[in-house]
């Protein structure tokens, strides 16, 4: 049997009230070769939590967006099977493996987590809606949990992909997977993370992630 070194991108920006519960969860699944922290150009003591806890931080000066993050996280990790996953997913995100498990047997090569249906609905449809209906048609596919930023990837798929700046990310090289004929697989997570909820700012920020979308819709439309 042939093992697969595996490592995590946590591409992050204020999630130091987060951050350790979520290296500490990865840790302790024991699969992990390398954990690589990107702190977004965080205002708060993100990167200095990561450091504490014996994990490679790369810190970015600036805000460069959660794309950005990623390229760099990239560029830094040396493994086969290269895992991304959100700073704020805490203690559930030892579940991650169950989601590494296709692309380590090769039955997939790229494995997206899908969350437990939210039991309290904080106005999402509208970005989930955009999202299905732009693989929809650029792809004649379904992919149910194509906004989820917790996934695997074969390396050699991840270094082919379009990734973005921004909160069209998962959008875009979900679809950019589809299109070169990638095997996507969707794996039930007992996950969870911070819920957007229904304040002013809240309503901003979906409001930039229906814009980012809509944006990387348009530029694979154009591809």
């Amino acid at each position: 049997m042939v093992f697969l070194k595996i490592g995590v991108i946590i591409p992050c920006y204020n999630e130091g009230d987060t951050i350790e519960k979520t290296i500490r969860s990865l840790m302790e699944t024991g699969i992990f070769n390398e954990i690589i922290v990107v702190d977004d150009g965080s205002d708060d003591d993100t990167s200095v939590k990561a450091r504490e806890m014996g994990v490679k931080c790369i810190r970015l000066d600036k805000n460069t967006g959660k794309g950005g993050a990623v390229r760099e996280g990239l560029k830094a990790i040396d493994s086969e099977i290269v895992v991304l996953i959100d700073g704020d997913v805490g203690e559930s995100a030892g579940e991650i493996y169950k989601v590494v498990m296709p692309v380590m047997n090769n039955a997939a090569d790229v494995a997206i987590a899908a969350f437990p249906k939210a039991k309290k609905k904080g106005g999402f449809g509208l970005v989930k809606g955009l999202t299905r209906m732009g693989i929809k048609l650029l792809t004649g596919k379904e992919v149910h949990s194509a906004l989820s930023g917790q996934r695997a990837y074969k390396r050699e798929v991840l270094e082919k992909l379009w990734i973005p700046d921004g909160y069209g990310m998962e959008f875009a090289m979900t679809v950019e997977a589809l299109r070169n004929g990638y095997r996507i697989a969707e794996v039930e997570v007992n996950m969870t993370h911070r819920v957007t909820g229904r304040s002013l700012r809240d309503f901003l920020h979906r409001g930039r992630q229906f814009l980012d979308i809509f944006r990387a819709l348009i530029h694979e439309v154009l591809r």
